[in-house]
């Protein structure tokens, strides 16, 4: 078990240790500082600053912004992770180590999720700070549907976000680990990031009743928030257990195709 720390260890130092990922951090701090600060501005202006809005809905706001930016982070890391060990040359360098492929994989997996979590805790960090400085007021876009309280509303919403997240991440590695194509899954992991909302418009549950099993009508959790049963009879459960399900269908495709393939000399 130690070995394998230590191989996780390895894989976050390949990935800290560029300066494209502190530039990234850096960008993510900036823009999560600066947006609590226009929405300061501009609740300011219509005169809503000191009661019409307050720190949770700063962090929401904040956080809607903000996790755009750290998704294509995140998918920018995970292309990179399998990919971009072919792309380099060292994939057969890798896979001379006396750790089994399954356990590569799984390290490169975690370091990823790991970048992914520094990501959104950092995020989460700088859009409170912030908030709490700039947006005291007592308002609440939190607190606008009954039975939720404004610390749970933003939990929730957080880790909705978070979730879709997740697997767009995962699905992005599945991609770097099948295609061996750090462009491609860049490319068509931001696609569905972009399109989810658009591909849900014109296949609804209600016309199609395949919809409801499609990854993209089950993304975005926080529908669920204003009501418990979605399009098509779809209700939170239902729409984890289709993720869970692509989530495994993603891991098992991407541990298949890189133990199975073979790598020419």
């Amino acid at each position: 078990m130690a070995n394998f720390f230590k191989l996780v260890h390895n894989e976050n130092v390949k990935i800290y240790v560029r300066i494209r990922t502190w530039v990234m951090f850096g960008i993510l701090a900036f823009i999560t500082a600066i947006v609590p600060f226009l929405i300061y501005i501009a609740a300011d202006g219509i005169g809503m600053a000191s009661d019409g809005v307050g720190a949770w809905d700063g962090m929401l706001l904040t956080a809607s912004v903000t996790f755009f930016l750290n998704i294509i982070f995140t998918v920018i890391v995970a292309a990179d992770s399998v990919a971009g060990e072919y792309s380099a040359g060292t994939i057969k360098l890798l896979l001379i180590r006396p750790w089994s492929r399954g356990k590569l994989l799984l390290s490169k997996y975690l370091s990823v999720v790991l970048f992914s979590l520094a990501g959104t805790a950092l995020l989460i960090l700088f859009s409170a700070i912030f908030s709490l400085l700039l947006l005291p007021g007592s308002g609440g876009m939190a607190e606008m549907l009954p039975g939720w309280s404004a610390g749970k509303y933003t939990a929730f919403s957080l880790l909705s976000r978070y979730a879709d997240l997740f697997v767009i991440c995962t699905f992005a590695f599945m991609l770097s680990a099948v295609f061996r194509s750090g462009g491609l899954t860049i490319g068509l992991s931001l696609f569905i990031l972009f399109m989810q909302n658009t591909l849900s418009l014109i296949f609804t549950p209600e016309r199609y009743s395949w919809a409801k099993y499609a990854l993209f009508n089950n993304m975005g959790l926080s529908q669920y928030m204003v009501s418990p049963v979605g399009g098509g009879g779809m209700t939170l459960g239902f729409s984890i257990s289709v993720l869970v399900v692509y989530y495994i269908i993603f891991i098992a495709i991407s541990w298949i195709v890189f133990v199975k393939r073979d790598v020419t000399a």
